[in-house]
């Protein structure tokens, strides 16, 4: 059967950030598009060329998995392109759009207030919520009918991944975005479930050649590197994303300090003085649409609230939001020693608030650096990642930087599925995918995680 349709990579075919795909419908006058997602390159180089480089006056919506940087922040240059059409994601999503893309547009485009908030109000003008589990039908052609459904991907709160149906002359053909899917027992959020069919799986792979730790080994993890910064009074540093992870992480920290209180006394360590420092007023602000947002959240976490405890907002926690108090925050906790965690952006420690608390504190041998997440080849957070347990150094802002810190990486605080996560999707839809197309991975990842879903499904076809 011919199709009547292709899958073409704007982004995030071979990388692990700026996911970008279009589907096209080659059958039809124009051959109109879809987008789903339009995200910012973070690897090295990312700044060199123009943030669009593809056509897009073809493009008649655009659809949004989630609201991570690497897959929403280049949407002021779709804008600025000529894109005219809506943007569709769900509830959530809609409620982070603007705080992520403010701080994109102030960082990448203008300052200006006033032009920041002529370009936020016209992309908020084309955004669309659409319900979890709603088919919402689409204008793309006349001759194809065509509709997109978001389910739950169980990766950030409001993550979806997303479903196309296309119908052109009695042929029917469904296409599966899967943006990024999360790991079971995510806090906050249910598990994603698999969709009932797809012919063609477009399905992320960032952890697809490895398995992350249970969520009791990698809490355990967190509390050993807890207890060891309120025994030797150091600082533990989270380089975290201001959405989703940030959240997720004081979850599971307030869980930590509830259990584990009269232990923490009965060893004497300095439990009163431990503090839980917030520093990133975007993440602030999330937060705070994440408190609103509850009807969102998971049964665990209902249960731990009608309990009468605040997850995301305990009495250890302090929430730093301008500069002067952040600076404040870096030199006192280098002169005082007082034992703290501290979870500030950006997550591959690129830049933001985190990079002064390694300047000052990786040279410390009594800090503690948790990596949670990916680190993108070629982020300061790669190198510290990789060079720090060998004693080595790093460049943040062009300054050499010796690493005495002991450095962590607990994977299994990863907001993406692993291998089993990913083949576990795959193999409990009730009909099997007929052609599986692997992005956002690195070729190696790829290419272990292709070779896992040939064995389980030989008559499906994986392309990387």
């Amino acid at each position: 059967m011919k199709s009547f349709y292709e899958v073409i990579h704007h982004g995030g075919r071979h990388t692990v950030t700026g996911s970008c795909h279009e589907l096209r419908l080659t059958g039809c006058d124009g051959q109109p598009g879809l987008l789903v997602d339009c995200g910012l390159l973070q690897e090295r180089g990312a700044e060199e060329g123009p943030q669009i480089d593809f056509p897009v006056t073809h493009l008649k919506a655009l659809v949004l998995t989630h609201v991570h940087i690497d897959h929403c922040g280049r949407i002021p240059y779709l804008i600025e392109a000529g894109f005219d059409g809506p943007i569709y994601c769900s509830a959530p999503s809609a409620r982070f759009l603007p705080l992520v893309l403010e701080d994109a547009v102030r960082l990448g485009i203008t300052r200006d207030r006033r032009l920041v908030e002529t370009l936020l109000k016209r992309i908020m003008q084309r955004v669309r919520s659409v319900p979890y589990g709603v088919w919402q039908p689409l204008a793309l052609a006349d001759d194809v009918e065509s509709a997109i459904r978001l389910q739950p991907a169980g990766h950030i709160l409001g993550s979806a991944y997303v479903e196309v149906s296309l119908c052109q002359k009695g042929v029917s053909q469904r296409v599966v975005f899967s943006g990024d899917l999360g790991a079971p027992y995510t806090p906050l959020l249910p598990a994603p479930k698999p969709p009932a069919r797809a012919d063609l799986l477009v399905l992320e792979s960032t952890y697809g050649d490895r398995n992350h730790t249970g969520r009791r080994e990698r809490r355990a993890g967190l509390q050993t590197v807890v207890e060891q910064a309120l025994a030797d009074r150091g600082a533990v540093l989270i380089p975290a994303f201001s959405i989703g992870r940030t959240q997720e992480l004081l979850y599971e920290i307030e869980d930590i300090i509830y259990r584990n209180r009269r232990r923490f006394a009965a060893q004497g360590l300095p439990w009163a003085e431990l503090e839980v420092i917030l520093d990133s007023p975007l993440a602030s602000r999330f937060t705070e649409a994440f408190r609103s947002l509850r009807p969102f959240w998971d049964a665990e976490a209902h249960r731990r609230f009608r309990a009468g405890r605040l997850p995301l907002n305990f009495d250890q926690l302090t929430t730093i939001d301008s500069h002067e108090a952040h600076e404040f925050a870096v030199a006192h906790i280098r002169k005082t020693a007082r034992p703290c965690i501290v979870l500030a952006a950006s997550g591959m420690c690129a830049g933001g608030r985190i990079v002064n608390y390694l300047r000052e504190l990786l040279p410390d041998p009594r800090t503690d650096v948790v990596f949670v997440g990916y680190q993108a080849a070629g982020t300061p957070g790669r190198e510290i990642q990789e060079y720090g347990p060998r004693g080595g150094y790093v460049f943040l802002d062009g300054e050499r930087i010796d690493i005495r810190a002991r450095i962590h990486t607990l994977s299994g605080y990863s907001a993406h599925a692993d291998q089993k996560d990913l083949l576990a999707f795959v193999r409990r839809m009730p009909q099997p995918p007929k052609a599986i197309r692997l992005v956002h991975g690195e070729e190696g990842v790829k290419m272990v995680l292709k070779a896992k879903l040939e064995a389980v499904m030989p008559d499906c076809l994986v392309d990387v």
